[in-house]
């Protein structure tokens, strides 16, 4: 057996991120960024207001009250050729550009005054830059506003879209085929005929595909026929990225995808006993014609959903050019004993996680964690990770994924490093 980590890093050394395109930035949510994005102009562009008040010269205010003349009205979008003079001020709205002469903008809150009048109050003394937004106080010329590798999130779009950036360059979300194997398997209506059951995988796994960000194809069921699954592939390496399989991947006399993978990766193929339950039996390869990925998982429901979390996500997100590769591990606290016994493997065991009213993170156990029972995955929102020895007793820390996290950066990232896959 090898550990988990062995594995990931010989998966990762024989992917490398897809081909970067342009993309409309309406398009590209969620996308890796390809390259540097340095900013070319400020923002803010000019001097403006970051209230609703009245501009005004800071030095007028020597004692308050004070009254001052309104010689001028600017809304946001508008401007203003008068200079003001001393004892003058501005009616200004956030945003508007604050005219020559003034300082400083003080609030209509601190204001006494109609909203016509020629006049106006000013009730509490301001200092020179009060809510006054200056050029380049969020982004300069020559920032570097992204960095290759970047997950594209609402926020990094908007900062885009204020630089006048219209299009940008990123590595395409991979088009991620799933396939599932198994004369067991159906997808018929209606009561089960004897020895069948319903296929969960393919829905599981598609779903995870989607979750992730990535383009999922369904590439049906393949049956347990070197033919069968031979011809799936090959058909998918046409339009996919990578191809995800389940089952066929241990010893048994009817696992053929890890003999089919042999046939077809020319060398590549890597047949692995990984020390990590559920999810012990895992094959790769990179097919031949289209140099495409394959990730074959085991059928055990729940050891193909960790499997695809551990193992083939991170290097998804390498196809897709993504900075940061695996899940992060944070820190928790176990509400009542975690038990295991000593195998030489690290246990993946399915968890509720929650955030006390102190803010601790906190794990339990749903239920039963066999690799087929696929209710307590359903029930869990966490993987706690337990070491090899007996477990942990209640109120031990643990160390827990929690699958819906991916921007925290927690665990090294992959350095993109190109390994020969021999």
């Amino acid at each position: 057996m090898i550990r988990l980590d062995e594995a990931q890093q010989l998966v990762l050394s024989c992917c490398s991120p897809l081909s970067a395109r342009p993309v409309a930035l309406d398009d590209a949510l969620g996308c890796a960024t390809a390259g540097v994005v340095v900013a070319e102009s400020p923002v803010p562009s000019f001097v403006n207001s970051a209230m609703d008040g009245f501009a005004l010269r800071s030095s007028d205010l020597t004692a308050v009250p004070t009254r001052l003349q309104v010689v001028a009205s600017i809304a946001a979008g508008a401007t203003s050729h008068r200079t003001l003079l001393p004892g003058e001020a501005a009616r200004i709205m956030t945003g508007a550009a604050v005219p020559e002469g003034a300082d400083a903008v003080c609030p209509v809150e601190q204001t006494h005054g109609d909203s016509l009048a020629e006049s106006v109050d000013v009730l509490t003394h301001v200092g020179p830059g009060t809510n006054i937004r200056y050029p380049g106080e969020d982004i300069r010329p020559g920032d570097r506003v992204i960095e290759p590798g970047i997950q594209l999130s609402p926020a990094h779009q908007g900062l885009l879209a204020s630089l006048g950036i219209e299009q940008i360059m990123v590595v395409p979300s991979p088009r991620v085929g799933v396939l599932s194997t198994g004369d067991e398997l159906t997808t018929a209506p209606g009561p089960l005929a004897p020895g069948k059951i319903r296929d969960a995988n393919r829905h599981a796994l598609l779903a995870a595909v989607r979750q992730m960000g990535c383009i999922p194809i369904d590439l049906g069921i393949g049956g347990d026929d070197e033919l069968s699954v031979s011809s799936v592939l090959a058909k998918g390496a046409q339009s996919c990225d990578a191809i995800v399989t389940s089952g066929g991947v241990s010893i048994g006399d009817f696992d053929v995808m890890r003999i089919v993978l042999e046939k077809e990766c020319r060398g590549t193929m890597r047949w692995l006993q990984i020390a990590m339950k559920p999810g012990k039996p895992f094959a790769f390869g990179v097919l031949d014609t289209q140099r495409t990925p394959v990730f074959g998982l085991p059928g055990n429901p729940v050891s193909a959903l960790v499997s695809f979390e551990l193992i083939a996500r991170p290097a998804l997100r390498l196809l897709g050019g993504h900075r940061l590769l695996h899940h992060p591990v944070l820190h928790a606290t176990a509400t009542s004993a975690i038990l295991r016994k000593r195998d030489g493997k690290l246990h993946v065991v399915r968890a509720v996680a929650h955030v006390d009213g102190h803010g601790r993170l906190l794990a339990e156990t749903p239920g039963q964690q066999a690799s087929h029972l696929l209710r307590t995955m359903a029930d869990s929102n966490a993987f706690v990770l337990l070491p090899d020895g007996e477990g942990v007793g209640s109120g031990a820390p643990v160390e827990v994924i929690l699958p819906a996290i991916d921007r925290v950066e927690q665990v090294p990232a992959y350095t993109g490093a190109e390994v020969a896959c021999t």
